[in-house]
């Protein structure tokens, strides 16, 4: 069994759960502008966790992309009253803090956050390992070729792959040097990668196990999908479900979406499968 200690808070991952994405932002990819109020994000925390949420993950800077640069005062600005309520309105919930900056992290923290979810592994600021470590907050890894402005211009790869997991395991490597205790790795759908490479590493997704952490997919209604059926973001709810339904197949532990209940009832069909087929 896989618990994980999220400053006091069990998560157990045995079974999988799933993350419901909170972007106070207005320019993310999907949801942009919606949750920008002090009520409107409230209320969609309270709607996420009423559908089955075990993490709501709060992000104050886009990462789609092409994303515009947002300075860290501002990022700082957007997350600290927005984690201040969400805590103080919901103390039993799991907040984690989507960021790449060691100071936005901190700020989090402060405010109640206790999972750092850093889509640059790491790499926009070496200082992100030693700020997690001394926070001591479980890290969601994630893997990114470039940088969100740049990593969709021409992504390539020898072997995607093997690519991916060679990274995963230096980087986990580092962490646990640091006294890392809680990792969770991503793979980093559609960050620096094309069609094919999302496919394949989706395809693959089993070989990450071998890091003996729990994996999280970040399917919800990315490019990988769109591009496929050629619709937008709006219409790629169906296609999120069909891919997240692989991605538990393939040993995903954590679940990130716009949609939590479709993700809930996905997961429950997912482990009463596996319950009849012992």
């Amino acid at each position: 069994m896989t618990v994980i200690n999220c400053a006091g808070k069990l998560l157990d991952l045995s079974s999988p759960v799933v993350m419901g994405i909170l972007n106070i932002t207005p320019d993310s990819f999907f949801d942009g502008g919606r949750y920008t109020t002090h009520i409107s994000i409230l209320q969609q925390a309270g709607k996420m966790i009423d559908e089955g949420a075990a993490i709501i993950d709060v992000g104050a800077a886009s990462s789609r992309p092409g994303a515009s640069f947002v300075s860290v005062e501002e990022e700082i600005q957007r997350i600290k009253p927005a984690l201040k309520s969400l805590v103080n309105h919901f103390p039993e919930t799991i907040f984690s803090i989507d960021s790449a900056s060691p100071e936005a992290v901190r700020a989090a923290v402060g405010e109640g956050a206790s999972i750092v979810n850093d889509i640059s592994g790491g790499g926009v600021d070496d200082v992100m390992f030693k700020t997690v470590a001394a926070l001591k907050t479980p890290y969601i890894l994630m893997h990114i070729q470039g940088t969100p402005a740049t990593m969709q211009k021409e992504p390539h790869y020898e072997n995607a792959t093997l690519e991916v997991l060679d990274y995963l395991i230096k980087r986990t490597g580092a962490l646990r040097g640091l006294g890392v205790k809680d990792v969770i790795i991503d793979p980093g759908f559609g960050f620096g990668k094309n069609l094919a490479h999302n496919f394949e590493l989706l395809s693959k997704l089993s070989v990450f196990q071998i890091l003996d952490v729990p994996v999280l997919a970040g399917l919800s209604r990315k490019s990988m999908i769109c591009q496929t059926l050629h619709i937008s973001p709006s219409k790629a709810l169906n296609g999120t479900t069909a891919l997240n339904m692989l991605a538990l197949q393939n040993g995903a532990k954590i679940l990130r979406v716009h949609d939590v209940k479709e993700a809930v009832e996905t997961v429950k069909l997912f482990s009463q499968y596996i319950f009849y087929n012992k």
